[in-house]
């Protein structure tokens, strides 16, 4: 069954799993939601690193954020949405003070990253992502390739249970306002003319190379219940889903979170928690409280 979350128990037991494990660095005296570290480790401190992806011939625009210590570590990949304007680092950020590496990227054609856009593209840069932290010529990073979650939202967020669904070697998946793209493929299929304010609206967004309006729409279509999350239940049995909805989301209706819970609590063996607040599609007004939710969800579930 799907179970609330309360940041205060997050916050807890984040501190009781820094103070217990040897995988994470005890330089944080408090909160790492929103406390600097008070010491780093001088070989291995928290750095950036700025990476190029190939994603079937393309290069993707990327970056990461490595914690503190020698590691092995953690490692989130961190999916934006549509078409990627909230980026949501600033939750990378304390997930990093938290002792996770954080990836993220461009998938290919958005925002400067080589090639074209599409949503199935998209699902595909997932896996691509996956494989680059793989990668043993990519030890450097630091990364724990046994322990790699998928947090994405809106898009980001289907983007995150399609790349998860797909990957056994996932075993934690966060949607955060998850878009589930099936709806508007069944209505790209049944009546396509019902989507006019998308069309126009993704005929505006430059920053997404050969992408169009007419061209989403088709691709929608085509693609059909493909596309549905809630079809994916089978295929996350035995993963740890965290679904978090915002009542007051008019890009991403909270609707869509709840025929998601109810399609995951379905399946026992899903290890589901979910939790919706009073938030608009960005969370504008609970930032920390999204961030704590998030360490602590990591923290339980995925260290």
């Amino acid at each position: 069954m799907g179970r609330a979350k309360d940041v205060g128990s997050a916050i807890i037991a984040a501190a009781v799993l820094m103070a217990s494990s040897p995988m994470v660095s005890l330089a944080w005296a408090g909160d790492p939601v929103i406390a600097d570290p008070v010491r780093v480790d001088p070989d291995y401190p928290p750095a950036v690193r700025e990476l190029g992806i190939d994603s079937h011939g393309a290069k993707m625009n990327a970056h990461i954020y490595l914690a503190d210590g020698a590691g092995p570590h953690p490692t989130v990949i961190l999916l934006h949405g549509f078409p990627g304007f909230e980026k949501n680092l600033d939750i990378a950020q304390a997930i990093r003070r938290n002792g996770w590496n954080v990836l993220f990227f461009h998938y290919r054609g958005a925002w400067g990253s080589e090639g074209v856009f599409s949503f199935s593209s998209g699902i595909e840069d997932v896996a691509a992502a996956l494989a680059f932290l793989r990668d043993p010529e990519n030890t450097e990073l630091r990364v724990d390739t046994g322990r790699i979650a998928l947090i994405g939202h809106s898009m980001g967020g289907f983007m995150a249970l399609q790349g998860g669904a797909a990957d056994d070697g996932v075993q934690c998946i966060a949607g955060i306002a998850a878009a589930n793209l099936g709806d508007r493929a069944v209505i790209a299929g049944a009546s396509p003319e019902a989507l006019e304010g998308f069309k126009q609206y993704s005929d505006t967004l430059g920053m997404l190379n050969g992408f169009s309006g007419d061209g989403a729409i088709a691709e929608l279509a085509a693609a059909g219940a493909s596309f549905d999350l809630r079809q994916l239940a089978p295929r996350l049995a035995g993963k740890s889903i965290f679904l978090i909805g915002g009542e007051r989301d008019q890009a991403v209706d909270i609707s869509v979170f709840e025929s998601l819970v109810e399609a995951y609590e379905a399946m026992s063996d899903i290890d589901l928690a979910e939790l919706r607040l009073d938030a608009d599609h960005s969370f504008s007004w609970h930032r920390i409280r999204l961030a704590g939710e998030l360490v602590g969800w990591l923290d339980q579930s995925c260290r």
